[in-house]
């Protein structure tokens, strides 16, 4: 058996990538930043971890080493790994060494990343094609994991021709390269944009539908970020597809800028489809009845409903996994009912637009709730860059408490130029707190649901260690 060792479990894509390898019968080990729930269930699966690092750890033995990009190339066992001449990777360049042999669907945006990888995984579940999933949330579906494979012969060379055939009769494009193969396998995953890291994937199907200026640690501004999804554009297979959406101006400067693939435009009621001869089809959504609430939760689904089209699966089988679609861990997850009667509830969403987002569309399904929110931001660089937008993204909640800004990529003079305190004085909003550290904002959390029976929704929104406070909440 081959080795991989993994440095630093706590990132969500990374574990994914470690289940495939441990999938593929190689041995896995860790080191990781913290203990974690998460590094409780991959100990579980035969994983080998430990927490923090370990220089000596790394031999000789090993075949391979994946690290996050969050790690410096002055952590130690980086250091080590290299200076014995064993393969080193970064996780998206692990990614793309088991992705871009598959049929790959990539999603790749600023916002709606897992919520839209996980329906089209979930869809595929729902079928008997072959596929991997590598998503950034754990799902039920998948036995509360990030990673899924299915592998099975299907059917025969003749068959899938004809189903060509058929695809072509509905004006959806296909490939005799992707319908002939003996396998086909599909494979899904979250493109990041983050250092340009998804310019290593090369996809069948490339969902862009939304571009928000982000990660302003690395690009310079909108015209930067911009440019690395044009660049993103060139790496989709020839005849294949770009998914865009109408509403978007950032997205829609990719429109026709290739003229050998294919592009779907997606509008609020209807999606275009505009061939490589120019060919033009508009279909109309079916009425969607989502479980989950929120715009931008339907929009997702339109997208994963056009993906299928693509792959020309019956539209009741679409509507059946849409519409079975519920929480996923982190994602506007419903956890339990407080001691108190009140809904605790977890979220990852850490840009304004996410927030804002996220806030109204729980603020609109439950109006008769008052909506307690304990927010974690996401790095202080981030926070800094991002300022003008946060001053008015909490509109929806009725309190907001910020306990700490957590730590990533960041410098000292970020560190020096904000703190929470000064962030809640920056953010518009009657009641708001600068509650240091988790200690005691559990305290307050536990207070409030005392005093606020049958009232609220309690929603830890986070980015690192706010999540934990749900293990000290008691349930009802």
């Amino acid at each position: 058996m081959k080795k991989v060792y993994f440095i630093w479990i706590w990132w969500i894509g990374i574990s994914a990538v470690a289940r495939y390898y441990n999938e593929n019968w190689w041995q896995v080990f860790w080191s990781d930043k913290f203990g974690s729930e998460l590094v409780e269930s991959l100990k579980n699966e035969w994983i080998g971890i430990i927490v923090w690092e370990d220089e000596k750890r790394i031999t000789n033995e090993f075949d391979l080493v994946i690290y996050t990009e969050a790690i410096p190339n002055t952590q130690v066992e980086i250091i080590k790994s290299r200076s014995l001449w064993i393969k080193t990777i970064s996780y998206p360049e692990s990614l793309a060494l088991i992705a871009n042999e598959k049929k790959l669907i990539a999603v790749s945006w600023s916002h709606g990343k897992s919520t839209t990888s996980s329906m089209i995984s979930i869809m595929l579940k729902n079928t008997d094609l072959n596929f991997t999933s590598v998503v950034w949330t754990l799902l039920k579906e998948f036995g509360n994991k990030n990673f899924y494979t299915r592998n099975t012969v299907i059917a025969s060379n003749n068959e899938a021709i004809q189903k060509k055939e058929d695809n072509l009769v509905n004006g959806l494009l296909y490939t005799s390269q992707w319908q002939n193969d003996e396998t086909n396998t599909y494979f899904v995953i979250e493109a990041c944009e983050y250092k340009r890291s998804f310019l290593k994937y090369t996809p069948f199907i490339w969902i862009i539908t939304n571009i928000d200026l982000d990660h302003l640690d690395y690009y310079h501004d909108l015209t930067d970020y911009e440019s690395a999804f044009k660049t993103f554009l060139d790496n989709i297979k020839s005849w294949w597809y770009a998914i865009l959406n109408a509403n978007c101006t950032s997205s829609m400067k990719l429109f026709n800028l290739r003229k050998d693939i294919n592009y779907v435009i997606i509008n609020n009621d209807s999606f275009l489809i505009t061939h490589i001869d120019w060919k033009k089809e508009t279909i109309n959504f079916p009425k969607i009845s989502l479980q989950v609430p929120g715009k931008h939760i339907e929009f997702d689904a339109k997208i994963a409903f056009v993906v299928w089209k693509i792959l020309n699966l019956e539209d009741k089988n679409i509507l059946n996994s849409l519409e079975n679609y519920t929480w996923v861990w982190r994602r506007s997850e419903i956890i339990w009912t407080t001691e108190n009667w009140n809904i605790l509830m977890s979220d990852y969403w850490h840009h304004p637009t996410e927030i804002s987002l996220t806030l109204d569309a729980l603020k609109q399904k439950n109006i008769d709730k008052k909506l307690f929110v304990v927010f974690q931001p996401h790095q202080y660089n981030r926070t800094l860059n991002l300022i003008e937008w946060f001053k008015d993204c909490f509109s929806s909640a009725d309190k907001l408490i910020i306990p700490d800004i957590y730590e990533s990529r960041d410098s000292f003079e970020d560190k020096e130029k904000i703190n929470s305190k000064k962030l809640i004085e920056l953010i518009n909003h009657l009641n708001k707190i600068d509650w240091e550290w988790l200690e005691n904002t559990l305290k307050l959390i536990i207070d409030y649901d005392k005093k606020n029976p049958k009232s609220s929704i309690i929603l830890l929104l986070w980015a690192w260690n706010v999540d934990d406070l749900r293990y000290k909440i008691k349930i009802n």
